[in-house]
Formats: structure tokens, C-alpha cells, sequence
């Protein structure tokens, strides 16, 4: 099993591209099924996620042709997808409202009411700039879908959806893994190929934390001036709040910050898993229920740790990057299903990083 050992060797420092968001690419992927037209997307990341999905899409008979970052997806031969009459002639237009917003849940009831018969409306809708996009790409393959933006969407169901072309928007947790990761090293990057407007509440939150920051129109610059960040309090929400998936990386941060801070988890539970593993590296966390209080500390200490999940290995990987000595982090598989070569885009911002 393969395992990244990082020695901690200072800031990180230059330019680094982050690649199309994964959570944008699943469910555009999903969407080609929609249609028995052709689709073309391009920018999709080299996750193992994405890996998983388009070997699906094969043993359902779909013809899939990736070429780089660019993909596309014929379903016209389908042969595995059974639906029964029984089941489907229950569909209608409804009026839903959902208790609390969810990602999965808006994308799934917004695909499967873009084929419905008559008008749907969805209230408390997640307003993630991932259903915005999927929203975009069945409006281009036909759909009627009224509200983007918004928490209300209401989709006038159709009889076919085309074929399209599209373009998987940049990863905006990709995006703040790594400004969060210059800021922990006292280092100045600027991230390429990504969105500002994506990540107003993170940014925020770093330039609380003593960062500087410059934005364009597709790039962000990250400046600390070589000094200490402050620990800054985070609880997650829906967007456009803080982002949950952001969580575990100012979690590591906030160990290696001045002062004191809360963390508070609100979307998932269990959550918390990457803090046990912080600590073996000298991280002062206390847990409190749902509640981390995170005591800053100037240095971490290198410690071999196992990541438990995507982002929990994100912020093990910024904790090293920032610890005196070397750090071996296991299970990064799981880092391999949400980041695109993370460890090269590292190394190439002076990180002494390697696959073992």
C-alpha cells in the first residue's frame, strides 16, 4: 500500500493550477445518461473517483473515449439500465421541500426532473457552485430550469434532452487546500486556473487569519510575510457559508497557529477523525462534541500517521508540511480519490514530498 512521506522543510512558495472540481465532474457524468446524444466535457480531473465512475458507465454499455483532461461519454448503446413501467409511470411533476439542503439530494431530484412529466419545484435547495453547473449543462442538453442561484428551483419537465458540450468548472476545495497549506508554512503561492467567487467565506477567513491576499480573474495570491498565522474560529454550514469539505485543513492551521480558536462541525458527523491523528504529531486539540477547541502551537512534530478519509488526508499532508522532521502518512488512497497529483503540484512549490 502506498504511503506519502513528507519531511518539513519551510514555506511553500510559486505557482501551482489546480484542476477541474471532481464534485462538479461526478454528477455531469451521471447526467450523460440523460440522453442518448453525445457528450464532450472537458477539464475533468485524474481522480480515482472519477476513474470509478466512467468504469460504471462501460459496464453499462456506454462507450467512453478520455484523452487528457478531455472526455466523452456515447451512451447510445446502453444495455444494463432496466426501469420498470411500474416505477416510472409514478413520475410527475411535484412540490418538494427539503429539510435540510443537500448536494446529492438537489442533483438527483434536479436530473430526474428535468425528464419528468409537468413542472417540479424544489425549496431549500443546496445553492453549491456544483449544482449551479450541473444546472448549466442540463440547460444546454435542453432542460427548462428556472431559479439558478437561488434556493428555489422549478424545472418544467421535457420530453428528450441533446447532447452538449461542457466544461467542469476548478476545484474550489483544491483551491483552499492549498492557499490554507501556504498559510500553515508561511509561504506565498498563487493558485492558476481557479475562481475567487467560489471561496469568499475561506478567503475571509485566511485573510482573518493574517494572510494577504490578491485576487484575478481566474488566480489567487496568497501572502503571510513569512509570519505566524492567528487562529481563526470556523463553523461549517451549507454555501455559502464554510465549506465542510474545508474543515480538516484549518483544522491543521489552527494547530499550527497564534492563540486559540473553535472549530464546529454541522453538516457531518464523525468528522472529527483526523484530529486523533493530529495529535500524534503534538496538535493541542480538545474535542467537545461536535466542537474542536484548537490550541496553536508554533511547530508539529513528524509522526506516522494514517489518513482516514479525503480531506482528513489533506490536512495531515498541510500538518507535515509544516512539522519539524518527517511524517509517513498511510491510506493515501483516499487522497488519490479527490486530488489530481497533489504531491507533484506540492513538490513543484518546494515541498520534500515522495510516494513510497
Amino acid at each position: 500500500m502506498e504511503k506519502i512521506v513528507i519531511t518539513g522543510n519551510g514555506p511553500l512558495r510559486g505557482e501551482v493550477r489546480v484542476a477541474g472540481a471532481k464534485n462538479a465532474a461526478l454528477p455531469i457524468i451521471a447526467a450523460s445518461l440523460l440522453s442518448a446524444e453525445p457528450l464532450q466535457v472537458s477539464n475533468i480531473p485524474g481522480v480515482r473517483d472519477i476513474d470509478t465512475a466512467l468504469k460504471l458507465l462501460t459496464l453499462l454499455g456506454c462507450q467512453v473515449e478520455r484523452s487528457g483532461t478531455d472526455l466523452a461519454i456515447d451512451t447510445s448503446k446502453v444495455h444494463s439500465v432496466y426501469a420498470p413501467y411500474e416505477l416510472v409511470k409514478t413520475m410527475r411533476g411535484a412540490h418538494f421541500t427539503f429539510d435540510i439542503p443537500s448536494v446529492t439530494a438537489t442533483e438527483n431530484l434536479l436530473m430526474a426532473a428535468s425528464l419528468a412529466d409537468g413542472p417540479t419545484v424544489l425549496e431549500n435547495c443546496a445553492m453549491e457552485p456544483e449544482v449551479g453547473d450541473l444546472a448549466r449543462l442540463l440547460i444546454a442538453m435542453g432542460a427548462r430550469i428556472d431559479g439558478m442561484g437561488s434556493s428555489t428551483l422549478t424545472i418544467a419537465g421535457v420530453e428528450r434532452l441533446s447532447g452538449a458540450s461542457h466544461r467542469v468548472p476548478p476545484d474550489r476545495i483544491e483551491t483552499g487546500t492549498f492557499l490554507t497549506a501556504a498559510a500553515a508554512t508561511r509561504g506565498s503561492i498563487r493558485v492558476l486556473d481557479t475562481n475567487p467567487d467560489f471561496l469568499h467565506h475561506v478567503l475571509g477567513k485566511l485573510e482573518q487569519a493574517g494572510a494577504n491576499i490578491v485576487l484575478g480573474p481566474d488566480w489567487i495570491h496568497l501572502d503571510t510575510g513569512g509570519k505566524l498565522c492567528q487562529a481563526v474560529h470556523i463553523n461549517t454550514a451549507p454555501y455559502p457559508a464554510f465549506p465542510t469539505d474545508m474543515q480538516a485543513q484549518f483544522m491543521a492551521l489552527n494547530a499550527l497557529a497564534e492563540g486559540s480558536a473553535t472549530v464546529v462541525e454541522n453538516i457531518f458527523e464523525n468528522r472529527f477523525m483526523h484530529v486523533a491523528e493530529l495529535q500524534r504529531m503534538g496538535a493541542d486539540i480538545e474535542l467537545q462534541g461536535h466542537t474542536a477547541i484548537v490550541r496553536g502551537r508554533e511547530r508539529l512534530q513528524g509522526a506516522p500517521v494514517m489518513a482516514t478519509d479525503l480531506r482528513a488526508s489533506a490536512s495531515l499532508i498541510i500538518a507535515a508540511l509544516a512539522a519539524e522532521g518527517d511524517t509517513i502518512i498511510d491510506r493515501v488512497y483516499h487522497l488519490d480519490r479527490g486530488y489530481a497529483n497533489i504531491d507533484l503540484k506540492l513538490a513543484g512549490l518546494g515541498a520534500i514530498i515522495k510516494r513510497v
